[in-house]
């Protein structure tokens, strides 16, 4: 028996793997994030018992991997994107591995790769972003020593910020300083679920945009150069005079 972490994906039911819709279509138990994944993710299954985590507290979660792991039934355990980006499976891992229940993680598209897809864009460009932080807002859970928006704003890669969307101001106001007032953001709500809808702007009058659209809830900001930016140079992987070992 075993507990199977699946990413769902962000939303858009064909954005799941293979192998995590096999699972769900085959596990026996299937606990999944109701609030964040789409019924329809679980769509062909054959599972005997289905619960909705949103409506558990922990313990009542491990409590079905338990009764599932003496009855002899693999589970799967549906979070939405990547559940290992703020999918709070370290908790139910940690649990699991007291009590000698076996687990495998299966990775989702995260949101962060579903909103560059909408946007389309690249999120690393030569000269203007090589990285992308992956991050959110320090609201009811404080941030790490040195995990500050602002400390890491100084940096000036992509960022990618989840749970923020209510505190947007806030986030304006340490971004502004380090990436600069004209610096392109996008805000995507939902994205890739039937009602996914974005705005883009500047640090300077995002928020006034946003606050046109009413998004209060389920988005995520995206700020850096690279948004919109079409002045950079060509990487060298498809450089004519570029050699490497499969093209000499």
């Amino acid at each position: 028996m075993t507990v199977y972490f699946i990413g769902a994906g962000p939303g858009d039911p064909d954005l799941i793997t293979v192998k995590g819709q096999r699972l769900i279509r085959n596990c026996p138990v299937i606990i999944y994030a109701g609030s964040l994944v789409p019924a329809a993710v679980l769509e062909g299954h054959q599972a005997v018992q289905v619960s909705n985590s949103a409506e558990l507290h922990l313990d009542q979660i491990i409590a079905l991997m338990k009764s599932a792991h003496a009855n002899g039934q693999d589970v799967a355990r549906v979070h939405s994107g990547d559940p290992s980006l703020y999918g709070a499976i370290g908790e139910q891992i940690r649990c699991l591995k007291a009590l000698g229940i076996p687990f495998e993680i299966i990775p989702g598209v995260t949101a962060t790769a579903a909103c560059a897809a909408l946007l389309g864009t690249e999120l690393t460009l030569p000269d203007i972003s090589q990285s992308v932080i992956l991050t959110r807002y320090a609201d009811k859970t404080a941030m790490p020593q040195g995990e500050s928006l602002g400390e890491l704003a100084q940096h000036r890669a992509t960022m990618a910020i989840h749970l923020g969307i209510s505190n947007l101001g806030k986030i304006v106001a340490e971004l502004t300083p380090h990436y600069g007032a004209d610096c392109p953001i996008a805000v995507v709500h939902r994205a890739s679920w039937p009602d996914q809808d974005w705005v883009c702007g500047t640090l300077s009058d995002i928020e006034d945009k946003v606050n046109a659209k009413g998004f209060r809830r389920t988005a995520l900001i995206l700020v850096g150069r690279v948004l919109g930016n079409d002045v950079f140079s060509e990487s060298s992987l498809y450089r004519a005079g570029h050699a490497h070992v499969f093209r000499p």
